[in-house]
């Protein structure tokens, strides 16, 4: 990890129990990490358009409730790297348990009849989160909310395989690529930690332009931004195969993976 402060800023001393290895307010004096902090912008736009396309197109409020989690993560790692102060990390941390508590929900109730509310899941999903945010709050321990993000996460993968392998074979593709993306996106993360130090010396080297590339952290949210996005869409499409409508993936311009579908035709 970097040290408490780099250098001074608009938002003062650091009082977050993280402060990750970009340079503080390198860029301008306004943001702590600029580039950890403008990087959120995948999690913040392309889920709120995912949100209003929902909205449209009559899904359960579930899925408009996943994308809109993703864009509460995203707004509040934003604050969080903007600032790095206490109250902004939770801001970003405890949505993360949060959203993945939906992202299991919908997971799980993928083969359920239509508008039905498992109860029983939403209870243990609530009573989680108001654990580990209870627990949080209390030992103020970064790798405890990174052991309990990760167990959703892993819930997260085994339900996904599970689907891929026994249910609907095709979506392996959609599926994987979901994985691999974060997978790549966690990889990162953990070489910005560990080698920080020699990140950092590397960055002196490098032309400015060149050097950004090397902020992995920055990287760890587009990457893991694009991953969740893509999971959205995955347990979207295994939902709306199940309800016999015709989905499919099409992209925006080219580049931006969105989800439309229409109802099976009545005879």
């Amino acid at each position: 990890m970097a040290p408490a402060a780099d250098r001074k800023g608009y938002w003062g001393p650091t009082t977050s129990t993280l402060d990750w290895c970009e340079e503080n307010y390198a860029v301008t004096w306004y943001i702590a990490e600029f580039w950890n902090t403008v990087s959120n912008l995948i999690m913040i736009i392309p889920p709120i358009f995912g949100a209003i396309q929902s909205v449209r197109d009559g899904l359960e409020k579930r899925y408009i409730a996943s994308y809109l989690a993703l864009t509460v993560v995203g707004m509040g790692s934003w604050c969080f790297h903007m600032t790095l102060k206490y109250e902004m990390q939770l801001l970003d941390e405890l949505p993360m348990i949060y959203s993945c508590c939906i992202f299991v929900y919908c997971m799980f109730e993928c083969f359920k009849i239509k508008n039905s509310v498992n109860y029983h899941l939403l209870f243990t999903l609530v009573l989680f989160s108001l654990i580990v945010t209870t627990v949080y709050l209390k030992v103020k321990e970064p790798v405890f909310h990174q052991v309990m993000y990760g167990m959703l996460v892993f819930t997260l993968v085994l339900r996904s395989i599970y689907i891929v392998t026994w249910v609907y074979p095709w979506l392996r593709g959609l599926g994987y690529t979901s994985l691999g993306i974060f997978l790549l996106g966690f990889f990162l993360w953990n070489i910005d930690n560990i080698f920080c130090d020699s990140l950092r010396n590397f960055r002196k080297k490098l032309p400015p332009i060149i050097g950004i590339t090397t902020q992995f952290h920055a990287w760890w949210h587009i990457l893991t931004g694009l991953g969740s996005y893509l999971h959205i869409l995955f347990s979207l499409y295994t939902r709306t195969l199940y309800l016999k409508y015709r989905p499919k993936v099409k992209f925006l311009f080219g580049i931006w993976p969105v989800i439309l579908f229409e109802p099976l035709r009545k005879h």
